[in-house]
């Protein structure tokens, strides 16, 4: 039997990447899937899935607050999230201005407590709920040029054991410390061959991660497999 089946769950970020990957893993694993992307037209597979598609600004409290009723009026409820949804950046300090640095953080991290809360009165109706936060194997590790990102990141991982005590026992939450994955993100900062060829060099698996690969560890994440663990972050990185 499919692990996810009847389970009913809203993904953001789903347009690309590992929320997308996640999103059509979710559905063959017998999930309803609401795909929640900042542009619409990037989760219009969502039909394909037999899915909801839905348009929202992380950042935008009002915004999501309407698209998730909209997804709980859809499904009759709601039993889990994934926050995937966000940015990176590369910017050494002296370059950092106070835009970059509050579009970072308000993105990746305002945004995660901004949806996790707007889904909070559901995720409690449905009980055993399941939130799983996206965060990074960056917010570990130093990083050049990264302050904001890890920065971000490592607060997604602290709010995400900080809710994890509250919402216990009833909704489990989770966090995911992704390694470098092909993603349009990572392609974005790949200047050329070389420069992918050094990151790939930092891992023990010598290559990038891909997107499915993540987005198994947030099925597991999500799934009754990982009954026994709220407030755990789980390092996927190849071995970095």
């Amino acid at each position: 039997m499919p692990v996810l089946e009847g389970r009913r769950i809203l993904l953001t970020g789903a347009g690309s990447g590992i929320g997308k990957a996640t999103a059509m893993l979710f559905a063959e694993e017998g999930a309803k899937v609401a795909l929640l992307d900042i542009d619409k037209d990037s989760v219009s597979y969502a039909s394909d899935l037999g899915g909801v598609a839905l348009s929202a600004d992380v950042r935008d409290e009002q915004a999501v607050t309407t698209a998730m009723r909209a997804a709980a009026e859809e499904f009759g409820g709601l039993d889990g999230l994934v926050n995937a949804a966000g940015i990176g950046m590369n910017a050494d300090l002296e370059d950092l201005d106070m835009d970059l640095w509050r579009r970072v953080i308000d993105i990746n991290l305002t945004g995660t407590y901004v949806v996790c809360r707007a889904a909070l009165p559901f995720l409690r109706q449905a009980g055993d709920g399941t939130i799983v936060n996206v965060a990074s194997g960056a917010a570990t590790r130093n990083g050049k040029g990264r302050s904001a990102y890890i920065a971000s990141k490592a607060g997604v991982i602290a709010f995400t054991r900080g809710i994890a005590s509250e919402l216990a026992p009833d909704i489990r939450v989770n966090a995911i410390l992704p390694g470098a994955v092909e993603t349009p993100l990572l392609q974005g900062m790949m200047a050329n061959q070389e420069a992918r060829e050094a990151l790939e060099s930092r891992y023990a698996m010598k290559r990038v991660g891909q997107p499915i690969e993540i987005a198994n560890a947030i099925l597991f994440m999500t799934s009754k497999q990982s009954s026994f663990m709220t407030g755990s972050p789980m390092v996927v990185d190849g071995g970095q």
